[in-house]
C-alpha cells in the first residue's frame, strides 16, 4: 500500500485482528485452525436435502462497474452462447443425480441477468423442468437494463422478487464509482418495477461512497423511498485490491470503510426508512412489514449453477471455475467444481447462526427444526453468544437471541471482516486461476 495512503491500517488494529480472529474462530466453528477450500476430486452429489436453494450465476455485462468484486465478464454473442449451452448441461447433470427435486427457492445473480434476455428465459425454464420450486424466484437488475418488456416477460416468467442496483440517486458519485447509468436512470427502474406487481421490490444503494456527503446520502434515501419500493438494502463501498479501483489504488487488501461514517449513514437510513414505514428486517435492509423480505444470501442449503456459482450442501462447500472457457470445457463430462471444503455438523450450526443474526433473530425453535430435536442453540452457542448480551448488542427472549439496534451496527463490522477477508482470499485468487491448488480462507 502507498506510504501516506488514507486506507493504512493502524499497526495496533492488525495485530488486534491477529489475537482476536482464531479466538472467535475456536468459539464459533470449535477450532481456531486457519480454514482450506483445496482443490480435488468433486464431492458427492447431495442426496439428503430438504427444499435447498438454487442459484445462478449469469456472469456477463455491457460495461462491468469498476468496484465490483463478483465474478463477472464483458459480454458478447459467441461467449454467451458457450455459456449458456455449459449451464444447460450442468443443470442435467446435478439434476439426474438428485434424490429430490424439489427445491425451495430460486435466485439469479450477476453480472446483469437480463443482458441477454432470450437466453435468461431459457435457462429459467430449463431449471423449472427440472426442479419443482416451492418458493420464491429472485432476480438481481441493473437500471440500464430492465425496461418494461423485461419486467413483463420477468413476471409472464413467474419471477416474484428482484432487486435493482439503483446505487446512488445523485450523479457526479455514479460518475465516481463507474457506474453505466444515471441518477435519473435508477429511480426510473425502481418506480417502474413497483408499479408491476411483483411480491417485493429491493433497491440496493451504496454509502461512504468518495466524497459523499450525509446530505446527499439522505438525498438518496428519500428519492428512492419516494418510489414506493418495498424494501431498501444499504450498504458501505469496498475496494477490493483485485477489482479495477482496488488496482487503481495500489491496495493490498480490502479497506474498510470509516467507521464513525458507516454508523451514521446506517443511523440516518433507519430514521429515514422509519418515517416511511420500513422496518429493519436485516444487518442492512429494511423492508415494509406486509412485503416479502429479500435476501440474496440467508438460504441454509444451495446448489449452485454456472461459472463461480456456490453450493452448500451441509457436508460440503464448493465453487465453480470462474473461467467461462474451463467451465464450459468440462462439461457434460464432468462438473466444474475448482474448490471443495469438508463441512462438519459444527461449522454448519455455525453457518446458520451467521445468516439468522444477519436477519437480527437467531430462533432456537428453528435451530431445533434444522439440526434436530436434540439439538439446542442455548447450549450449542450460549457461551459465544452471552458476551454479545452483555454488551447489549444481543436481548435473549424466550430461547430466541434477537439483535438489538446497536447490536446491528457492530454485528455488520465483525460479519464484514469475517466475509470481506473470505470474498478478497477466495474470488481473488479463483479470478486470477481457474484451477487453484488451495486458498486458504
Amino acid at each position: 500500500m502507498p506510504a501516506g495512503s488514507g486506507d493504512r491500517i493502524p499497526y495496533a488494529a492488525v495485530m488486534f485482528t491477529y489475537l482476536w480472529k482464531p479466538l472467535l474462530r475456536r468459539a464459533v466453528v470449535g477450532r481456531s485452525a486457519t480454514v482450506r477450500m483445496r482443490r480435488g476430486a468433486s464431492p458427492p452429489f447431495p442426496q439428503d436435502m430438504h427444499r435447498p436453494g438454487l442459484y445462478l450465476h449469469i456472469p456477463f455485462c455491457r460495461r462491468p462497474c469498476p468496484f465490483c468484486p463478483y465474478n463477472r465478464t464483458v459480454y458478447d454473442r459467441d461467449s454467451y452462447s458457450l455459456y449458456e449451452r455449459a449451464v444447460h448441461e450442468e443443470i442435467d447433470l446435478v439434476a439426474s443425480q438428485l434424490a429430490s427435486r424439489e427445491a425451495g427457492s430460486l435466485y439469479i445473480g450477476g453480472g446483469t441477468p437480463t443482458v441477454q434476455m432470450d437466453g435468461l428465459l431459457r435457462l429459467m425454464d430449463h431449471i423449472r423442468r427440472n426442479f419443482t420450486l416451492t418458493g420464491d424466484t429472485c432476480i438481481e437488475l441493473h437500471p440500464s437494463h430492465m425496461d418494461d418488456r423485461c419486467l413483463q416477460s420477468l413476471r409472464e416468467a413467474n419471477v416474484t422478487q428482484v432487486s435493482i442496483g439503483v446505487q446512488s440517486a445523485t450523479d457526479h458519485l455514479l460518475e465516481r464509482i463507474g457506474r453505466a447509468h444515471s441518477a435519473a436512470t435508477g429511480l426510473d427502474a425502481a418506480k417502474r418495477a413497483a408499479q408491476f406487481g411483483f411480491d417485493s421490490v429491493n433497491t440496493d444503494l451504496m454509502f461512504a461512497l468518495p466524497s459523499q456527503t450525509i446530505d446527499e446520502w439522505d438525498a438518496d434515501l428519500r428519492q428512492v423511498l419516494d418510489r414506493d419500493v418495498d424494501q431498501i438494502s444499504a450498504y458501505p463501498i469496498f475496494s477490493f485490491p483485485y477489482t479495477v479501483l482496488g488496482r487503481s489504488k495500489g491496495l493490498s487488501r480490502v479497506p474498510p470503510a470509516p467507521g464513525r461514517k458507516v454508523r451514521e449513514m446506517l443511523d440516518r437510513a433507519d430514521l429515514r426508512a422509519g418515517e416511511y414505514g420500513l422496518k429493519r428486517c436485516a444487518v442492512w435492509s429494511w423492508a415494509r412489514p406486509d412485503a416479502k423480505r429479500f435476501s440474496s444470501v440467508t438460504r441454509h442449503h444451495y446448489i449452485g449453477f454456472g461459472p463461480s456459482a456456490g453450493s452448500m450442501t451441509g457436508r460440503h462447500f464448493y465453487v465453480n471455475t470462474f473461467d467461462v472457457q474451463e467451465y464450459a470445457a468440462s462439461l457434460p463430462k464432468r462438473r466444474p467444481v475448482a474448490l471443495v471444503m469438508p463441512v462438519d455438523r459444527r461449522m454448519e450450526m455455525a453457518y446458520w447462526l451467521y445468516w439468522r443474526l444477519y436477519e437480527l433473530r437467531a430462533k432456537g425453535g428453528d435451530f431445533a427444526a434444522t439440526f434436530g430435536p436434540e439439538a439446542s442453540l442455548e447450549a450449542t452457542f450460549g457461551t459465544l453468544l452471552r458476551p454479545f448480551q452483555w454488551l447489549g448488542w444481543l436481548n435473549r427472549i424466550n430461547g430466541d437471541y434477537r439483535v438489538t439496534n446497536s447490536g446491528a451496527y457492530w454485528i455488520h463490522r465483525l460479519q464484514n471482516d469475517f466475509s470481506l477477508g473470505y470474498i478478497n482470499r477466495l474470488w481473488g485468487k479463483c479470478r486470477e486461476e481457474a484451477w487453484p491448488d488451495e486458498v486458504i480462507l
